[in-house]
């Protein structure tokens, strides 16, 4: 008899709950959209309680969507947007809003930690990555030094999907990859960095127990069943964070193929058999999905948040038409910028709406764009945001070098829905893009890999991954744009330079 698998993605704009077969086809998936606050600029935070209706409601979608035996769901698992620090007082209630990863409050925390390591190498010493303003490790100093009476009532803290599996189970636990990514964590030896949190002044009792993805992590609760529609008892497993386990979704759990992510965020990515050290800190290394995996990648902040940016802000005359048209006002943006030519007639966009990560750590960045005249439409404008979330991308690709040496390209997270952006990343990486079934799931989809796994269906992820197939149609890089976007992204790269000054004005 078949058995079901669930994966349940904790996003930036929404929780996606999916339904799986034990052959890896997706029978039901569910979107619940919810808020983001920024209360000052550069601030991102989040309701995690909004995260949990979502869930709710999600699971409640499809489960009454696809009606199976419910005593065949052999286990669910998480994914979830990284860094995001949630912090629970001795009675497990929330203290206070979750601040996000996209959030850039935390410069000076961050170079203070760095400072107390020992600089950068003594940082990278101890956990093989920089205090990036986006992890959590800088907002719990934050917290204690700007809100010293929540820092004060904090008994411990965890990343968003790890809320979650709390309102599900009532376990306490964070996973290997999004602890990689609080910056407090020795991904070499896969625990805790505890000389480096003690040398900060951290207690060492607020950092949960730590497991890898595919461990149990409880069990759902009567209560958690009731509010949900899950079967009771129903076995939890660690999951992961959105970052890595997206790509486990796409089949990268092995050195090779490049994964590039086009989410709210921008990933780009490789699995490694072994650890391996990371000079300077440009990359990161996390922890991966399973137990001797590591991941390599690079993130730029703003991808299809740009677009999302955009199509709320400057396209409401698209978002009139679509409704008259009866269609998506996503597919019509999209049908639109590609009557455009590559390079969008000069005009560029610099995706630095929160900041930037990588190839830039820079909190300050903000988005730009040039070469706007009388005659520039919105169509022009669309292409451009895109073509400057891809150039982004690029450089990130770049800077990997000899890290990876790629020879096709697997996309994923919601940019992969686009035939445009497929064929522009193609044209624009100079590298065949392929798409894998499930990967419009995103990390719900990893999730259900993990938890297949966890459950014994595959004994591990490189099995798992037999689940997924290559999508019959890829795209294959097109020689006549080469030059249009040759010239196009050389001037990109000096945006970030000539404006450099300015952002430091702020």
């Amino acid at each position: 008899m078949a058995r079901y698998l669930i994966g349940l993605d904790v996003g930036t704009s929404g929780a996606k709950c999916i339904l799986c077969d034990d052959a890896g086809k997706v029978l039901a998936s569910s979107t619940k959209e919810y808020p983001l606050s920024t209360p000052r600029p550069g601030w991102a935070e989040q309701n995690p309680e909004d995260w949990w209706e979502g869930v709710k409601a999600g699971m409640n979608d499809i489960l009454s969507a696809c009606p199976v035996d419910k005593s065949r769901i052999a286990g669910i698992s998480f994914s979830g947007q990284m860094h995001g620090l949630v912090a629970l007082d001795k009675d497990n209630n929330v203290i206070r809003p979750a601040i996000l990863w996209c959030d850039q409050r935390t410069q000076a925390e961050c170079d203070e930690i760095t400072q107390t390591a020992g600089g950068l190498e003594g940082l990278l010493s101890y956990t093989n990555n920089r205090m990036l303003t986006g992890y959590t490790g800088g907002k719990i100093l934050w917290l204690k030094k700007h809100e010293p009476e929540n820092f004060a009532r904090m008994r411990v803290f965890f990343c968003p999907k790890d809320y979650i599996r709390f309102k599900l189970t009532g376990k306490i636990a964070i996973d290997v990859s999004d602890a990689s990514g609080t910056g407090f964590y020795d991904t070499k030896t896969r625990q805790w960095a505890w000389e480096l949190i003690d040398k900060v002044g951290f207690d060492r009792k607020i950092f949960p127990e730590c497991l890898e993805s595919t461990a149990f992590s409880g069990a759902v609760s009567a209560q958690a069943a009731a509010e949900t529609g899950l079967p009771e008892g129903l076995a939890t497993y660690a999951g992961g964070g959105d970052a890595v386990i997206q790509t486990t979704g796409t089949g990268l759990v092995k050195p090779g193929t490049l994964g590039v992510v086009i989410g709210t965020s921008g990933n780009v990515s490789m699995a490694m058999d072994g650890f391996r050290p990371n000079p300077e800190g440009k990359l990161q290394m996390f922890c991966n999905n399973e137990e001797g995996l590591w991941h390599c990648f690079g993130c730029t902040l703003t991808a299809g948040g740009a677009l999302n940016w955009f199509a709320k802000t400057l396209a409401g005359e698209d978002r009139i038409d679509a409704e008259k048209l009866g269609t998506k006002l996503y597919k019509l943006l999209d049908e639109r910028a590609a009557q455009v030519p590559a390079g969008s007639n000069g005009v560029l966009f610099a995706p630095y709406l929160t900041g930037e990560r990588c190839p830039y750590p820079d909190p300050n960045a903000r988005g730009i764009f040039y070469g706007l005249n009388l005659g520039t439409t919105r169509a022009e404008m669309t292409r451009a945001v895109m073509e400057g979330v891809t150039f982004s991308l690029k450089q990130v690709i770049e800077l990997m070098g000899a890290q990876v040496k790629p020879e096709k390209v697997y996309l994923s997270g919601g940019g992969a829905s686009s035939r445009l952006w497929k064929q522009m990343a193609a044209d624009i990486f100079d590298l065949p893009v392929y798409t894998m079934s499930g990967a419009g799931e995103g990390g719900a989809y990893g999730a259900v890999l993990v938890a297949g796994v966890g459950a014994g269906i595959w004994k591990d992820l490189e099995e798992a991954i037999g689940a997924l197939s290559e999508d019959d149609v890829h795209y294959e890089p097109d020689p006549g744009t080469r030059q249009a976007y040759d010239r196009a992204y050389e001037k990109y790269k000096m945006l970030y330079t000539l404006n450099k000054p300015l952002f430091d004005m702020e």
